[in-house]
């Protein structure tokens, strides 16, 4: 049902099962799958996609020009997975030809209100941002990452999977997957353990990356050094390798 004070562009596609709150404004190129559901006073802007089965809460602008001073006006888009959830107040922004043209929101993520995805980011699968998390312009999420309130992510930043990061921390580097970070400026406080619990994690693949933990964060090795030690002495099951390579592949430096 789309409701008769909405806007909506004809060159949008839209599908028959959507439903549109009032004042709400749907431009041109944009695709909505089935089951979405877009509350009030919601602008979309072109170039988007929303797969099927989304919640889009009152006055979230999806789909803005990025804040991009290089941005020239061309064609980037923005993709929504499914079932994702986007309370109020959330703005997510397009893509800049230079960072990739798109950014992109996994499917199941819950984006919690005033949350801000910028230009070319890329979030995973069932990722969780709080009220008023924001990140900056080309930062990657891996699945099942939790950020706590308040969170700033600075630019060019990688999550790894499974992380979680408290409330009111500025993080200006790379955080790895499997872990815990929090503070004024990130630092690292142990694994991740309730969170790879809940996602049923071995007690063995627990312990192979409590061993690895410790030997690269805890015992005061080079980076270089840790990896090295890691590799020989921990069993290299895909979780601790998933570690390594994170580790390894940093641009920004890994936060410690």
């Amino acid at each position: 049902m789309i409701h008769p004070t909405a806007i909506i562009d004809p060159g949008a596609e839209i599908d028959s099962n959507v439903e549109i709150g009032p004042y709400s404004i749907v431009n041109g190129n944009v695709s909505i799958g089935s089951g979405t559901f877009i509350g009030p006073h919601v602008t979309i802007d072109p170039y988007v996609d929303i797969a099927p089965n989304c919640q889009i809460f009152q006055y979230a602008s999806i789909g803005a020009a990025p804040q991009a001073v290089k941005f020239k006006g061309e064609k980037t888009y923005l993709k929504i997975g499914r079932n994702t959830v986007i309370r109020e107040f959330v703005t997510l922004n397009r893509g800049t030809e230079f960072g990739g043209g798109v950014t992109e929101v996994g499917e199941d993520n819950f984006l919690m209100a005033y949350t801000h995805v910028a230009h070319d980011c890329k979030t995973g699968k069932g990722v969780i941002l709080a009220n008023n998390a924001t990140l900056a312009g080309h930062i990657t999420i891996g699945d099942y990452v939790i950020i706590g309130g308040l969170v700033a992510i600075h630019q060019f930043v990688r999550i790894g999977d499974y992380a979680y990061i408290g409330g009111k921390t500025a993080v200006v580097k790379d955080i790895p997957p499997y872990v815990m970070a929090a503070g004024d400026r990130a630092t690292l406080h142990g694994l991740n353990k309730v969170g790879l619990k809940r996602h049923e994690f071995s007690s063995n693949t627990l312990s192979q990356l409590k061993t690895a933990y410790r030997i690269i964060f805890r015992i005061g090795l080079t980076v270089n050094e840790a990896v090295e030690r890691v590799l020989a002495e921990v069993e290299n099951i895909p979780e601790v390798l998933t570690l390594v390579n994170f580790i390894k592949s940093t641009q920004r430096g890994i936060t410690r």
